[in-house]
């Protein structure tokens, strides 16, 4: 999963801060990672920035990470193999773990297609905070959207290794909450997930 070997990593000590958690009793709230995998065009960034809306109108603290934009900078060196996929979900991790850390609530909007790199980032997050949110929509409804014209392009031919078309993605088996898209509204997936949230406040 990682570009480099364990011996690379030997003469690395994590320096222990004295106050890691000083900043989640400033913020007052629980910090989480809620991860929103699905296909192209299935809704991820929509319902990530009516739901960091949402939780900021609710005095929340909040971050979006979104796959395009990591694509553009911190991952701009990753191509789209298997090998790629995972090392760009693997990064993505790390600094939402750090995000974490700082007491944040991290929206991350990523198609992260395989199961297994999707529990590798709940390993790095911890499962305590890890939301994993299934935004699913219909390969169908997926094209027929197409905002960003990928799935035409994929189509004929234009982009290769896509999800969905040539590249396979894992449907979470378990996921914490499962938003089919093709039948809620962008308003009720955001009060589905407030509703998860607040729930496991209750029996935290």
């Amino acid at each position: 999963m990682s570009y480099f070997p364990d011996s690379a990593n030997q003469n690395l000590h994590t320096f222990a801060f004295s106050h890691p958690s000083a900043a989640h009793t400033r913020m007052k709230q629980t910090p989480r990672v809620i991860w929103m995998t699905g296909i192209s065009a299935s809704g991820k960034s929509t319902i990530a920035d009516a739901l960091d809306i949402a939780l900021q109108k609710q005095g929340r603290f909040t971050c979006i990470i979104d796959g395009d934009s990591v694509r553009g900078g911190l991952c701009r060196d990753l191509g789209f193999t298997d090998g790629d996929r995972d090392e760009n979900i693997r990064r993505v991790a790390e600094v939402a773990r750090l995000m974490l850390d700082t007491g944040l609530i991290v929206i991350v909007a990523l198609i992260s297609p395989s199961s297994a790199s999707r529990h590798y980032a709940r390993s790095i997050i911890g499962n305590a905070s890890f939301i994993e949110v299934h935004v699913d929509a219909p390969l169908e409804t997926a094209e027929q959207r197409d905002p960003k014209g990928l799935y035409k392009k994929a189509r004929s031919g234009l982009i290769k290794n896509f999800t969905a078309i040539d590249s396979h993605y894992d449907v979470p088996v378990f996921p914490e909450v499962h938003l089919n898209t093709q039948t809620l509204s962008v308003e009720q997936s955001v009060v589905a997930i407030l509703d998860w949230i607040a729930r496991s406040d209750d029996h935290a």
